[in-house]
C-alpha cells in the first residue's frame, strides 16, 4: 500500500488546527450568539473550547497510535468495526464539504465588495486555486497555510490591542442579561468554532514525528485560539452597543470601524478573507484524506486511493473539490453548517468510545506515542459532552445527523459488504477478553494486528529505546548446512539463557512450540523467533547467519538471517518496536545479500546497525 510522504512538522500541525478553527465562528457568530446570551457570550466561547478538550485528547492518542490518512474514520473502523467506520467516513466527509463550502462563500462575500464579481463566482475560483495547491503536495500547501494563519493572527491581535483601550465597561452590565440558562444553548451554537481543531488527525500519515507533533500542535493551537476568542469577543462586546451587536453579521468589522476607523474595517475584511481561505484550504486537504482512507478499505472505489506524480491523492482531491463547488452554487447554507457540527459531535463520541475499546482490547501492538491522561474518565466526559450538546443544536440538526447515519448504513450494506473484507475491529478483542464469544475470528484474522505492526514499523524507534545497546550486546553465530530451524532455536536458547539467567529449557521449549505452530514471523529471508517472559530483565538477542539457508514453517523463502529476541512481558510494546525495527532494516533489498557476503561474524552487528532503508 502506498503511503503519503511525511512533510508536515509542528508548525504545519499548528497551522492546520488554527486555520480550520478561525472562520465563521469568529467573523459571523459573535453577534448572533450575543443576542442569545448577552455579554455572557464570552463564557460560552470559552466553555465550548474547554468542552472539546476530552475529544482532543482522545483524537491525539488515536492519531499517534494509528497515523493514517482518514483520521477518525480510520480510528473508528479499526476499533468499532466496518459498519461504524462507513457511517463515520461518509458522514464526516459530507460534513466537511458543507463547512468548506460555507468558508468559500464567506470568502466570496467579503471579496465581492472589492472585485465586483458575484459571490459564487469568487468562491468557485478560490476553490479551484486551493484544489491546485493541494494537488502539488502537502509541503506546498503547508507553506500557504502557515503564511495565511500568521497574517490572520497578526491582524486579530492588532484589533485587540487597538480595541481594548476604547472598551466601555457598562456594556458588560448585566453580564448574563438573558439569564445563565442561555449560556449552554449558546455554547452549543458556537461549538462549531472549535471543531476544526481535530481535523489534523485526517493527515496524521503525513505528519513527521506524530507522537510529539500532533498532540503538541493541537494543544498549542487550542490555547492560542481560546485566548484569541476570549479577548476578541470581549473587545467586540465592549465596543459595539448591544442593539447594534445583536443584529450584525459582521461584528469584527463593525468593531474595527469604531476602534480604528475605515482602515480597520478594510484590515478586518482582509483578515476575514484569510480566515475563510485557511478553513477552505484545510477543509479540502482533510476531506480528500477521508476518501483516500475509505478507498484503501474498499468502502468506495479503489480509484480514489491513486496518487499523482506529486504523491498526493489526485482523484480524491478532484471529487472533493467538484462536490464542494456544486454546493457553493447553492445559497442558504448557514443552517447546514450547524447540522454538520451536530454529526461531528456524534463522531467525537465515537472516537472517545474507540479509545476505550482499544485500551481494553489487550492488543499489544496498540502503542500510541501519546496517551490521554485520566483514562477512562476523560473519555466518559467527552461522550457526555456530545450527549448534552447534540439536543441543544435543535431537532432539525439531530434529524440531519441521523440521516447521515442512515446513508452510511445503506451504503455499507449495498456497496461495501459485497466487496470488502469484513472488519470487526478491536471491539471483538475486547469482547473476547470479557468472555463474550461475540465473533468467531479475532483481531488477527481481521488484519488489525498486522496493520498496527506495519504502522509501528513505519514509525520506528522511540527516543530512549535501547535497541542499539541490545544489538551491541547480542551474540552473533553462524550455523552450517547441516543445521535446521530446531537446531538454530536450541543454540539460540542456550545463549539467551546465559545472557538473561532464565532457564534454557523454558526458553527453548517456548520458542520451539511457537515455531512448530507457525507463529515465528519469517519472510524475505529473515526469521524472528521471539518470546516474552515475566522474570527477564531488559532485552536480549541472538543473531544467526546461515549461508546455505534454513526452512521455517510458513516461510515462502529460504531463511538466511535469524534474530531470536527475549524480552520482559511487562513491556510488550517496546519488544514489538524492536521486532519492527529489525524487520524494517532487513527489508532493504540488499540486506540479505550483504548478510551472506559479510567476511566474518564480527561484521554482522555493524551491518545490522548501519543498514537503513
Amino acid at each position: 500500500m502506498k503511503t503519503l510522504k511525511k512533510q508536515i512538522g509542528l508548525l504545519g500541525v499548528f497551522a492546520i488546527c488554527t486555520g480550520a478553527m478561525i472562520s465563521s465562528g469568529l467573523f459571523v457568530l459573535p453577534g448572533i450568539a450575543a443576542a442569545q446570551a448577552g455579554p455572557a457570550v464570552i463564557v460560552a466561547y470559552l466553555l465550548s473550547g474547554l468542552l472539546l478538550i476530552p475529544s482532543m485528547l482522545s483524537m491525539a492518542e488515536m492519531s499517534t497510535a494509528l497515523p493514517r490518512a482518514g483520521g477518525d474514520y480510520f480510528f473508528v473502523s479499526r476499533s468499532l468495526g466496518g459498519m461504524f467506520g462507513t457511517i463515520d467516513g461518509v458522514g464526516v466527509w459530507l460534513a466537511l464539504l458543507m463547512k468548506t463550502s460555507i468558508a468559500l462563500l464567506g470568502l466570496g462575500a467579503y471579496l465581492a465588495v472589492y472585485v465586483h464579481l458575484p459571490m459564487q463566482v469568487i468562491a468557485i475560483l478560490a476553490g479551484l486555486v486551493f484544489m491546485l495547491t493541494n494537488m502539488v503536495g502537502a509541503k506546498e500547501t503547508m507553506r500557504l497555510q502557515i503564511a495565511m494563519v500568521a497574517g490572520l493572527l497578526a491582524i486579530l491581535v492588532f484589533l485587540v490591542v487597538k480595541g481594548a483601550p476604547v472598551v466601555e465597561r457598562e456594556y458588560f452590565t448585566p453580564f448574563a442579561s438573558e439569564g445563565w440558562g442561555s449560556v449552554l444553548p449558546t455554547t452549543a451554537l458556537v461549538f462549531i468554532s472549535y471543531i476544526g481543531l481535530t481535523k489534523v488527525a485526517s493527515m496524521a500519515e503525513e505528519v513527521k514525528n506524530p507522537g510529539r507533533n500532533i498532540p503538541l500542535g493541537m494543544f498549542i493551537s487550542l490555547i492560542v485560539i481560546l485566548g484569541l476568542y476570549g479577548t476578541v469577543v470581549a473587545v467586540v462586546v465592549g465596543i459595539i452597543p448591544a442593539e447594534q451587536l445583536y443584529k450584525t453579521l459582521t461584528p469584527l468589522s463593525d468593531a474595527a470601524g469604531i476602534a480604528i476607523g475605515p482602515v480597520g474595517m478594510h484590515l478586518i475584511s482582509f483578515a476575514a478573507v484569510l480566515a475563510f481561505a485557511t478553513t477552505a484550504n484545510a477543509g479540502i486537504m482533510s476531506a480528500s484524506r477521508y476518501l483516500l482512507a475509505m478507498s484503501r478499505d474498499r468502502v468506495i472505489p479503489h480509484a480514489f486511493s491513486r496518487f499523482c506524480k506529486y504523491k498526493t491523492p489526485l482523484n480524491a482531491i478532484l471529487l472533493t473539490t467538484v462536490v464542494i463547488l456544486l454546493i457553493v452554487s447553492m445559497t442558504g447554507l448557514e443552517r447546514i453548517a450547524k447540522m454538520a457540527s451536530t454529526f461531528q459531535l456524534l463522531v467525537f463520541a465515537f472516537v472517545n468510545i474507540a479509545v476505550i475499546v482499544m485500551r481494553e482490547s489487550g492488543i499489544k501492538s496498540y502503542d500510541p506515542g501519546f496517551k490521554s491522561p485520566f483514562y477512562p474518565y476523560i473519555q466518559i466526559v467527552g461522550i457526555l459532552v456530545s450527549v448534552v450538546l447534540i439536543p441543544e443544536m435543535g431537532l432539525l440538526s439531530s434529524i440531519f445527523a441521523m440521516g447521515l447515519v442512515a446513508i452510511g448504513v445503506v451504503w455499507h450494506n449495498l456497496y461495501v459488504r459485497p466487496r470488502a473484507e469484513p472488519r470487526v475491529g478491536a471491539v471483538a478483542k475486547m469482547a473476547e477478553r470479557l468472555g463474550e464469544r461475540l465473533l468467531e475470528r479475532d483481531a488477527d484474522a481481521m488484519g488489525l494486528r498486522t496493520e498496527l505492526r506495519q504502522i509501528m514499523k513505519e514509525r520506528g524507534l522511540r527516543s530512549g529505546d535501547p535497541f542499539f545497546q541490545m544489538v551491541q550486546e547480542a551474540d552473533f553465530i553462524e550455523v552450517g548446512p547441516e543445521a535446521d530451524s530446531e537446531e538454530v532455536i536450541r543454540r539460540g536458547a542456550d545463549l539467551l539463557a546465559r545472557q538473561s539467567g532464565i532457564s534454557r529449557d523454558l526458553i527453548f521449549g517456548a520458542l520451539l512450540e511457537r515455531n512448530r505452530l507457525g507463529e515465528t514471523p519469517a519472510d524475505a529471508g529473515v526469521a524472528l523467533p521471539h518470546l516474552l517472559l515475566n522474570d527477564v530483565e531488559g532485552f536480549h538477542m541472538v543473531a544467526v547467519r546461515s549461508i546455505h539457508g534454513l526452512d521455517f514453517p510458513l516461510a515462502k523463502q529460504t531463511i538466511h538471517a535469524v534474530f531470536l529476541l527475549l524480552g520482559n512481558r511487562g513491556n510488550p510494546t517496546q519488544h514489538l518496536r524492536f521486532l519492527a525495527e529489525i524487520a524494517r532494516r532487513a527489508e532493504n533489498l540488499h540486506f540479505i545479500d550483504n548478510w551472506i557476503a559479510a567476511d566474518s561474524i564480527d561484521d554482522l552487528a555493524d551491518l545490522l546497525l548501519s543498514n537503513e532503508e
